[in-house]
């Protein structure tokens, strides 16, 4: 049976007479308790949090002189106590409520200030000590806020910091007293602060208790990601839009405006598509709508940005740039002829980041480490789909032992390279996706069709309107060729080497194809299907 409300009324301004303090991070403690007692209110403290306090000079009463019992277990019980927790729970407008806390002298507890033991540092700092982590949960601070939190109505809790000014600025303008809307705004806070706690106690024992689990999806989802960023809208002007999330491990803005959820988009895009290539001679990819448009690897950035750019000289217009290389002035100045609107290097040689910025519409961003992701996250109808994400693939050495010449032709040493380089780019196309390629450079992308042969005869389009020859180059395929037609498609526009995964019940009817044709097809074994 659900316990039924009390209908007493609630009231606005509650006085805050008496507060407990026990805080793990101690920053501005000192001058928002100073705060406190100048408005009268009384201060109870607990071990170092009460030390800090009257070495400031601030008077201060022990919990243990409230519960008449001595902290025990080397600090692990504390606040554990009917008279603290009766103090925080009393309803005040219930007279059975205060009755009680007469007969058993508890006095009440209007205000709770309390940050926790900092388990997520200390499983950072050894995540394999497991004594360590036990020890850095918070048992007695939890139960606090949760008791303070639960009783808002009453009572109010601090568990930030960076709330201590806005709470002392009422207090000191409403006399002593919060307001409910107040104390409302900090017990919401509150429980996402315990929320979060134990999420990440409970993600650390499963990864500990089974470290060897062959299971990379756990049997329950648990995130916690904060709002980093409010964003102008989403996708369309119609929809509001935030960002959560840790994006600053990934990535730093150093000039322009703020980011928009689209431009967030193809920078994630931009990211993962350049970790195939962090390896790699210079190469530079361009990208429009989370598709790359042109990519290409050479001697030189600037090399690489113009055989990028001259595979597809409409799509740049606006785009993203990103290379894999501290960004020089040649290749600035050549990516400055053109509107792009982001701008992404690992770091920038001297006097490139100054040019750059003279354009105040640009936005210039510097990586600073791989995409590395545990799970790759999308929404669906009802909820999310997860799944391992599709990493950078390996060297071509690691790549060869894997991958199977299937036609009785192999191919040159320089079409596995050109091979090599097009699967890399195909897998971060749209499916159906297919890639042309000649020298690591890219001669046609066809994205995102409902058919192959489609795909096929678009980057073919895009190419020929370029002027590109077809002649001698590769083309990858992000799924198998269902029927021969794909690949006799590609072997017209001028192909001599295929990469594909292989696996259709019509894979022999396609090797005969090819062989008939004289070209040389590999079979990786794995599909890149990109929705």
């Amino acid at each position: 049976m659900l316990h039924q409300p009390r209908t007493h009324e609630v009231p606005d301004l509650q006085p805050i007479r008496r507060a407990l303090l026990s805080v793990f991070d101690k920053s501005d403690l000192v001058p928002f308790a100073r705060r406190l007692t100048s408005v009268g209110i009384e201060l109870i403290s607990t071990g170092g949090t009460a030390r800090t306090l009257r070495e400031a000079g601030l008077p201060v009463r022990d919990v243990s002189e409230l519960t008449g019992f001595p902290e025990i277990l080397d600090g692990r019980v504390k606040t554990l106590h009917p008279v603290i927790h009766g103090g925080l729970l009393a309803r005040r407008n219930v007279p059975e409520d205060l009755a009680q806390l007469a007969q058993h002298g508890i006095v009440p507890i209007d205000l709770v200030v309390v940050n926790l033991y900092p388990f997520e540092q200390a499983i950072a700092q050894a995540p394999e000590d497991e004594a360590l982590a036990v020890e850095n949960i918070d048992i007695g601070g939890p139960t606090l806020i949760r008791a303070a939190a639960k009783n808002f109505f009453f009572t109010a809790v601090v568990v930030d910091p960076s709330d201590y000014n806005t709470v002392a600025e009422e207090l000191e303008k409403q006399q002593g007293a919060l307001t409910l809307a107040t104390r409302r705004r900090l017990a919401r806070k509150a429980f996402a602060c315990i929320a979060a706690y134990d999420r990440a106690i409970a993600a650390y024992l499963e990864s500990h208790l089974q470290p060897t689990a062959p299971e990379i999806l756990p049997p329950r989802l648990t995130l916690d990601l904060p709002r980093v960023q409010i964003l102008r809208y989403g996708e369309n002007p119609h929809q509001p839009a935030a960002l959560y999330g840790e994006p600053e491990r990934f990535f730093r803005q150093l000039h322009g405006k703020t980011l928009s959820f689209n431009n967030l988009l193809d920078l994630s895009a931009a990211l993962r598509l350049i970790d195939e290539f962090r390896e790699a001679d210079p190469t530079c990819a361009i990208l429009k709508h989370t598709n790359p448009c042109g990519v290409a690897t050479a001697n030189t950035l600037v090399e690489a940005y113009a055989r990028a750019f001259a595979t597809d000289r409409r799509s740049p217009f606006g785009g993203i740039v990103v290379v894999n290389r501290p960004l020089d002035r040649d290749t600035a100045e050549a990516i400055d002829q053109v509107f792009t609107e982001v701008i992404i290097a690992p770091d920038f040689e001297e006097g490139v980041l100054a040019f750059l910025q003279r354009k105040a519409n640009r936005r210039i961003i510097q990586q600073l480490r791989p995409v590395h992701e545990t799970l790759d996250l999308r929404s669906a109808v009802g909820g999310l789909l997860v799944q391992e994400p599709d990493a950078p693939l390996p060297p071509l050495e690691v790549l060869r032992s894997s991958w199977r010449v299937v036609t009785r032709r192999a191919p040159t040493e320089a079409e596995w390279h050109d091979l090599d380089f097009a699967w890399r780019v195909v897998k971060h196309v749209k499916s159906n996706a297919i890639v042309y390629a000649r020298d690591r450079t890219t001669l046609g992308i066809g994205a995102g069709q409902m058919s192959r042969v489609d795909a096929s005869e678009i980057a073919v389009l895009k190419g020929n309107r370029e002027g590109h020859d077809f002649t001698g180059s590769v083309v990858a395929s992000d799924a198998f060729f269902p029927f021969a037609d794909g690949l006799l498609a590609a072997v017209e526009s001028g192909a001599r080497a295929v990469i594909q995964p292989g696996g259709s019940i019509r894979d022999e009817e396609v090797i005969q194809a090819a062989d008939a044709h004289d070209v040389a097809m590999v079979f990786t074994g794995t599909r890149h299907f990109r929705h």
